[in-house]
C-alpha cells in the first residue's frame, strides 16, 4: 500500500514549506524508498504561466510542459525526480474541472456543492500520482497557511484521505514558526499551540511538527509543545536556520526525521546514505575561489523569479569548488554602453536569463555588447539568447533597428519572430513548452560541454530565431551550435570570436542538480573564474 505524507504550514507563509518536503523526500529516497512529490495550491489560476513573477516567483516547467510552481524545482533538485503535469494543482484546475464536469452532465443535474463534489476532485488528483508512478511514498505540500478560507476544501480532502487508504498510511506533518523573544530570552510556543488547534478543528492531528526557528530548541519547550499538541516528543523537531538549502535534509535527518516519518507509518526504518549529499554540501561550504556573476534581468526585485537559474549558477559553483556572488543588475538600469560598462566591470561573467516584453530590454542589449566587445563570458538563457542575436544584428551585421517582433512591430530587421502557426492565437498558446530535441553542432562549445551531439532540454517561450536571417548571422560569424530537427529551429548560438558566449533557446536550470551541475553553467563558471583569475 503506498503510504501518504502530507505538509500543511502555520502561523505566517514563507517558512519553507517546498524544501521541508524536498528535503523528507530526498531523506526517504536515500533510505531506498520510490518517492514522489507534488504541491497543491490553493489560488484560483489555472497554473501560474501568467501570473507576474515579482509577485509569485518563477515558473517552473517539467519535461512535460506543465506550468507548475516553484517548489517543484526543489522537489526534482534534492530527489533528482522527473515531475509531470499532475505533480502541481491549482484551486483554479479543481474548480474548473468540477464546472466543466457538472455543464457536461457528469453530476447528473444534483446539486454541486464544496463538499463532497470539490472535495472529490482533489483526492482524485491526489491519488492520480499514486497510479502514475506506482511510488511508495506519495509527499503533498499543501501551499498557503493553515486558517486561510480558501485552503478549506485541500485541508478537508486530506483529511479524508486517511479514511480513503486507511489511516495507517497517512502521516501529517505541521510546519510552524517559534519565534524567539530577545529581551526575554525565550522561545514562543503560543503561535503554534493556536495554529495545532486550528488543524485539530479542521478534523486533522498532526503527527509530526516541525519547528522553524533561528535558535535552537530547548528539550522542556518541546516537552510542553509535545504535551499541548498531543504527540510524543520524539515527533517534535527542530528545523532551525541552515546556511544553505542544502544543509536542510542533513539537519533534519540529524533531527530524527527519518525515524520519525518511517515510525509513523509503520515502515522499517532503514538506515539513510546521504554520503554523496553530505560531499556536496562540504564542497558548497568549503569554495577555494570566488566568481561574480552579473545576474541582468528585469524582475530582480523578487529573486525567487530567477530561482532555478540562481540555484544552476551555484551548481556550477559547486562542482569548480568556487562561491557563486550574484550582482543583481535590473536592466531598465543600463540605460547606455557607458552606464553598462561602469556597472559590469566588475563582473567575472554575464547572465541573462528569460523573461517576457519589451520593458529594460535595451539595458540587456547594451549588456550583451560589453560582453561581446569585451570579451567576458556571456550566457543568454531564452530571452538572453534573443539579446544576444538581437544585439549581433545591429552591431556586427548592421541590422538598423533589428529586434524581436515582440518588442517592436515594425521592425525592420525582425530577426527573432513568431512562427507563421502560431499567428492568433489566445496567450499562452503560443507558447513551446517542455522537453524538445536539439542538434548539437560538432566543434561547439555546446558539445564540449554536454559531450554528446544529442540533447533535450525544457522550453517556455513563445518567439524563435528567424531562420530568414540564419545565413547573415553565419556568414558574420554567429555559430549555429544547435538546432531542433523536427522544425529546424535555431535553439544554440554561439560567437565564433569570443572565449564563451553562448546563447539557447531553451531553460537548461530546470533540469540542473546540485551534485550535478547543468553542463552549460559547469562551463560558464569555470570560464567565468578562469577569466578571473586572467584579470
Amino acid at each position: 500500500m503506498t503510504k501518504y505524507i502530507f505538509i500543511t504550514g502555520g502561523v505566517v507563509s514563507g517558512l519553507g514549506k517546498g524544501i521541508a518536503a524536498a528535503s523528507i523526500g530526498l531523506i526517504l529516497k536515500s533510505r531506498g524508498y520510490k518517492v514522489v512529490n507534488q504541491k497543491f495550491d490553493p489560488y484560483l489560476n489555472i497554473d501560474p504561466g501568467t501570473m507576474n513573477p515579482i509577485q509569485h516567483g518563477e515558473v517552473f516547467v517539467t519535461d512535460d510542459g506543465a506550468e507548475t510552481d516553484l517548489d517543484l524545482g526543489h522537489y526534482e533538485r534534492f530527489t533528482d525526480a522527473t515531475l509531470s503535469q499532475s505533480s502541481n494543482t491549482t484551486a483554479g484546475r479543481v474548480y474548473l474541472a468540477v464546472l466543466n464536469k457538472e455543464r457536461e452532465g457528469g453530476y447528473g443535474g444534483s446539486t454541486v456543492q464544496v463538499i463532497p463534489n470539490v472535495t472529490e476532485e482533489i483526492l482524485r488528483r491526489m491519488l492520480i500520482s499514486t497510479d502514475e508512478t506506482k511510488a511508495d511514498i506519495i509527499i503533498t505540500e499543501i501551499g498557503g497557511t493553515v486558517g486561510d478560507i480558501e485552503s478549506l476544501p485541500f485541508m478537508e480532502a486530506i483529511r479524508q484521505m486517511k479514511y480513503k487508504v486507511g489511516e495507517e498510511n497517512c502521516c501529517y506533518i505541521h510546519l510552524t514558526l517559534i519565534p524567539y523573544m530577545k529581551k526575554a530570552e525565550e522561545p514562543k510556543t503560543k503561535p503554534t499551540q493556536h495554529s495545532v488547534k486550528e488543524l485539530q478543528g479542521l478534523g486533522i492531528q498532526p503527527n509530526i511538527i516541525m519547528l522553524r526557528t533561528e535558535e535552537p530548541i530547548d528539550s522542556v519547550t518541546r516537552e510542553k509543545l509535545a504535551s499541548f499538541c498531543n504527540i510524543e516528543m520524539s515527533y517534535v523537531i527542530q528545523n532551525l536556520n541552515a546556511k544553505s538549502i542544502y544543509e536542510v535534509p542533513l539537519q533534519m535527518e540529524y533531527e530524527g526525521l527519518g525515524n520519525a516519518v518511517c515510525s509513523a507509518l509503520g515502515l522499517k526504518s532503514v538506515k539513510s546514505n546521504l554520503d554523496e549529499w553530505q560531499k556536496m554540501v562540504n564542497r558548497f561550504n568549503n569554495p577555494k575561489q570566488k566568481v561574480t556573476i552579473a545576474l541582468v534581468g528585469k524582475y530582480v526585485e523578487l529573486h525567487d523569479a530567477y530561482l532555478s537559474v540562481v540555484e544552476a549558477l551555484i551548481h556550477g559553483g559547486i562542482h569548480n569548488e568556487a562561491e557563486v556572488l550574484i550582482d543583481w543588475i535590473d536592466s531598465e538600469t543600463l540605460t547606455s554602453e557607458r552606464t553598462a560598462a561602469t556597472r559590469l566591470k566588475h563582473a567575472d561573467g554575464i547572465i541573462v536569463p528569460g523573461g517576457f516584453g519589451d520593458r529594460g530590454i535595451e539595458g540587456m542589449i547594451f549588456a550583451a555588447k560589453y560582453a561581446r566587445t569585451h570579451n567576458v563570458p556571456y550566457f543568454g538563457i531564452c530571452l538572453g539568447m534573443q539579446i544576444l542575436v538581437i544585439e549581433y544584428a545591429r552591431n556586427v551585421l548592421h541590422f538598423e533597428n533589428a529586434n524581436s517582433s515582440e518588442m517592436d512591430k515594425n521592425t525592420p530587421y525582425p530577426v527573432i519572430d513568431l512562427m507563421s502557426d502560431q499567428n492568433g492565437k489566445i496567450l499562452g498558446g503560443t507558447l513551446r513548452l517542455g522537453k524538445y530535441e536539439c542538434k548539437v553542432a560538432a566543434g561547439t562549445l555546446t558539445e564540449k560541454a554536454y559531450g554528446t551531439k544529442t540533447i533535450w532540454e525544457r522550453h517556455r517561450h513563445r518567439y524563435e530565431f528567424n531562420n530568414k536571417y540564419r545565413s547573415d548571422f553565419q556568414h558574420a560569424g554567429l555559430i549555429i551550435a544547435g538546432v531542433n530537427p523536427e522544425r529546424d529551429l535555431v535553439e544554440i548560438c554561439e560567437v565564433a570570436t569570443h572565449t564563451w558566449m553562448v546563447g539557447v533557446q531553451f531553460h537548461p536550470e530546470f533540469k540542473s542538480r546540485p551534485n550535478k551541475a547543468g553542463p552549460l553553467f559547469r562551463e560558464f563558471i569555470k570560464v567565468a573564474a578562469s577569466a578571473k583569475k586572467k584579470k
